[in-house]
């Protein structure tokens, strides 16, 4: 068609639209015309022979290349799959498992396969074939064989290697067999009983052989080490060509090289060389018809040489045309955007940058806000039923509280409201990997097991987590719903769920319902008193709060007086392994009479208030023995026997002997010699064990053994003795009376003269009568 001169005094009203308008006009004009014109001067400049020679090298190059990333990949499933072999779960202990009762081991091996079948493009399929009693297909799924399938499979076990290649077709139906790596198992035993297939992908095992042979017209093979055919690809129309291709690669003895061929008067460049796969080796052989190499590139020499001069000029017609076709959608984004091409210029910048920055920003805040939107939807709903059930909406009103459940998605119409209560026990007895520690991570398993149930059987709910063994549940159904032996069903099916996954007992707790939302805060507040009802026990329970109000009957009850005796008393001994027999023979006599938990928390706490009481006696602050803490709420929260037991011994007995004892040893000398000498000073008076305790700020039955072990001897028998020396000093040296002698030392007459006779053997006048008579003779002796 014939082009139109352009005038040269209209040139000038040729004006850019915009940067991107020069620069797309210049970049299409460059692709449009230069390459054709540098390519076809190279290829007429170098001509045909010298490419020809190059062309040949290069295809020889590549072929190796091709070669080598097919040998990769074959080595990569050899790896992978010896892997697995050498995994311990292929090994003996599959002749023990019984995989329909052990699922988990059957789920996994089944996991295994379908990983190891998934982990490389030319895998079909990886199957596990055990010969048992009743011989096992995993492929990847659980299959049990009959007869001629075991055959099949037991014939791949007898090759005589742990790890080997075979042409596999078990299938009647499949045209030709493919490729599989059989790996013997167990991988170390010279009696396999099982083998791990992996089978190769025959389709795309030859597409991938054809990446050999980059022109048409060519034929790929690939040779076992018996140089019989594995895999064949033939696009010659020539059908005995493969066969006179296996002949004449007989005849070299290199393991790889490159020639040309002449077959029925064309030209094959055929490249050959070796994979080393286990336990064999391969090769491969590539035939590409040089003429299709050569060929094309002498015409299109030719070709571009006579027509690259018009073709630059009609480059930069349709360059021109081209470039303001595409900038027509350019130019309506410019003018939605608002800003001129002179800014833009002047800033150095295209339209495209702009509008790609602004997109990226506006891109950006919409993600975010999206993914914001959708995290924090559910954790708004979960915070406002949290706060509800804690009952901080008081103020607000009925309807008021319906609209704003209806905004975040529930349908409150016709519907009422049940709350329920799931309380964990059995932590310390649990035979799973937990500690008392681990509340948290055991209530979160709970919470998940609730609801996964709950989206069964309820169409609205929420569960609330509150990470101390214990969680919530508002369940809203409709009002003519049966829900009352849902909700046991649920509570039945929960309860199974938890002794089986996570080995702990549960007690779910029900309340009644209600139509206000305004009162669900109080249902909660009933389901959390209610379960307090509960048998002290480690069993599972369902408390129907409904039922249980009509039923309940008073239960006499028996506070183990003489128990909680002896555990003060043993505390006052410092005997920890007699108050932890104790501690578990009192919370036995108050489980034995199968009350109410609510019962036996009371009973705790005054167990703990008479210990605390103690604690006090000796001189010990509770708040700076337990630093702080509110030890009253944290017995309140524990209904575990164990457990109360535990805290019990560790929490409270353990830190106060342990003080206790610390405290005596620095300061136990000091305070009696403090006693003895109030005692040497004051013996006239009346001492006793409690006031001198009472004044060194200890108790009695710890100054009492902390005398003894100082002095000796025991506190009164040290006073009775220093009263007893200072009589006889009385009754030998001066003429007082008997009685007068007696007030002295503190003691009044008639017990005075007991007790000196139990002392010294003899009344006190007989004991001056024996005296007074000895110094008379001893005086006279002298005289």
């Amino acid at each position: 068609m014939p082009f139109k001169i352009i005038d040269p005094n209209k040139v000038k009203r040729f004006r850019w639209k915009g940067n991107f308008h020069r620069n797309s006009f210049i970049l299409i004009l460059l692709i449009a015309s230069i390459p054709g014109l540098i390519t076809g001067l190279c290829i007429y400049w170098f001509g045909v022979g010298k490419v020809e020679d190059e062309l040949r090298a290069s295809n020889a190059s590549q072929i190796v290349q091709r070669a080598n990333n097919i040998d990769e990949q074959f080595q990569y499933i050899e790896e992978y799959a010896t892997h697995w072999a050498f995994e311990p779960r292929f090994g003996d202990s599959l002749k023990d498992i019984n995989f329909v009762k052990q699922f988990t081991e059957t789920y996994d091996i089944t996991k295994t396969l379908s990983l190891l079948q998934g982990s490389h493009n030319l895998i079909s399929d990886a199957e596990l074939y055990l010969d048992l009693d009743k011989p096992i297909l995993f492929k990847p799924q659980y299959n049990i064989l009959d007869a001629k399938q075991k055959a099949f499979y037991n014939s791949l076990l007898t090759k005589g290697t742990e790890l080997h290649w075979v042409n596999y077709s078990q299938s009647k139906g499949q045209k030709s067999a493919t490729l599989a790596f059989i790996s013997n198992l167990p991988i170390t035993s010279k009696e396999p009983f099982g083998s791990l297939i992996v089978t190769i992908d025959h389709k795309k095992a030859l597409e991938l052989l054809k990446t050999l042979t980059p022109y048409e017209n060519g034929a790929t093979i690939l040779l076992n080490e018996q140089n019989k055919v594995i895999l064949s690809s033939n696009s010659t129309n020539q059908s005995n060509f493969i066969n006179v291709l296996k002949k004449e690669i007989e005849k070299h003895k290199e393991k790889s090289g490159s020639f040309s061929y002449e077959f029925n008067h064309i030209i094959y460049s055929i490249s050959f060389g070796h994979f080393s796969r286990v336990n064999s080796n391969w090769t491969y052989v590539s035939a590409s018809p040089m003429s299709s190499i050569t060929a094309p590139i002498v015409f299109v020499s030719r070709l571009i040489i006579s027509i690259s001069g018009s073709a630059l000029i009609l480059a930069i017609i349709l360059s021109w045309l081209t470039s303001i076709k595409l900038y027509a959608p350019v130019r309506k984004l410019r003018n939605m955007v608002g800003e001129t091409t002179d800014n833009w210029n002047h800033f150095g910048k295209d339209e495209f940058s702009i509008i790609e920055q602004q997109w990226k920003e506006m891109s950006q805040k919409s993600n975010l806000l999206q993914n914001r939107l959708s995290e924090q939807l559910t954790e708004l709903k979960n915070s406002f039923i949290y706060q509800l059930v804690q009952g901080y909406f008081f103020h607000y009103d009925e309807e008021d509280l319906r609209q704003r459940m209806e905004t975040y998605g529930w349908n409150l119409e016709n519907r009422s409201f049940i709350a329920l209560d799931l309380q964990l026990t059995g932590l310390t007895d649990s035979k799973e990997n937990f500690s008392t520690n681990d509340d948290g991570l055991v209530t979160f398993m709970a919470t998940n097991i609730m609801e996964e149930f709950a989206k069964e059987m309820f169409e609205q709910f929420n569960v609330i987590n509150f990470s101390d063994l214990s969680a919530g549940m508002l369940v809203i159904y409709h009002r003519d719903d049966s829900s009352r032996e849902k909700l046991h069903r649920f509570a039945e099916n929960v309860t199974e769920a938890v002794n089986r996954i996570i080995n702990l007992q549960v007690t779910i707790t029900i309340s009644e319902k209600t139509e206000s939302v305004k009162k669900i805060p109080y249902i909660f507040e009933e389901v959390r008193t209610g379960k307090r009802f509960r048998t002290f026990e480690n069993i599972n329970q369902v408390i129907d709060l409904e039922e249980y109000k009509n039923s309940r009957n008073e239960i006499e009850f028996h506070y183990p007086f003489a128990t909680e005796k002896e555990i003060i008393q043993a505390i006052r001994m410092g005997q920890l392994d007699e108050i932890e027999v104790l501690i578990k023979k009192f919370t036995q006599e108050l489980t034995c009479q199968e009350i109410s938990e609510i019962y036996i928390q009371q009973a705790v706490i005054q167990l703990y208030s008479s210990i605390q009481h103690e604690i006090l006696h000796s001189g010990i602050h509770p708040n700076d023995l337990f630093e702080g803490k509110n030890m009253f709420e944290e017995l309140s929260q524990i209904r575990d026997v164990d457990r109360i037991n535990l805290w019990f011994i560790n929490d409270v007995i353990s830190p106060y002997i342990q003080r206790l004892e610390g405290r005596m040893n620095i300061e136990l000398k000091r305070i009696i010699e403090q006693v003895v000498t109030k005692i040497n000073e004051n013996y006239m008076y009346d001492i006793s064990l409690e006031s001198c305790a009472d004044e060194v700020g200890t108790n009695p039955y710890s100054l009492s053994k902390a005398f003894k072990q100082i002095v000796g001897i025991n506190f009164i028998d040290y006073l009775t003795q220093q009263r007893i020396e200072k009589a006889k000093e009385l009754l030998i040296n001066s003429d007082m009376k008997i009685n007068d002698i007696a007030e002295s030392v503190g003691y009044r007459h008639s017990y005075f003269n007991r007790i000196f006779k139990k002392q010294i053997g003899i009344p006190p006048s007989q004991f001056r009568k024996l005296n007074q008579d000895t110094n008379q003779l001893i005086v006279k002796k002298d005289g």
